[in-house]
């Protein structure tokens, strides 16, 4: 069942863009915000998580003996996944209310458990 802040198509790109280590590094960061941060469960939340799971990837990626071209596509690239990341951040920050345990758990829950 769809956790009623999170759409479906959402839960299927988790599942088929991440892989296993990038899945547990996005529900941690979930996770931290959720609790320590203290963000709604939206999709707000999923695409800031997403953001932050993207930029690890390209700096798990980069290599130090990478070309002048691959190096600037690189920066270009976290440019504009950084923007996102801020972007989303700004609007969990404005929206911050108070979520109970329970739906913070069903929330990450919903991502961790395949259909």
């Amino acid at each position: 069942m769809p956790h009623q802040s999170l759409p479906q198509h959402l839960k299927e790109q988790f599942l088929r863009e991440f892989n296993p280590a990038e899945r547990i590094f996005f529900l941690k960061k979930a996770r931290e915000s959720l609790i320590v941060e203290g963000y709604s469960p939206c999709e707000d939340l999923y695409h800031y998580c997403y953001f932050l799971t993207l930029k690890e990837r390209i700096r798990s990626l980069s290599g130090h003996n990478a070309g002048g071209l691959a190096r600037y596509l690189v920066v270009e690239v976290t440019k504009d996944v950084e923007e996102a990341i801020t972007m989303y951040k700004e609007r969990l920050e404005k929206n911050k209310q108070f979520v109970s345990f329970e739906e913070r758990n069903q929330f990450l829950r919903y991502l961790e458990c395949p259909d």
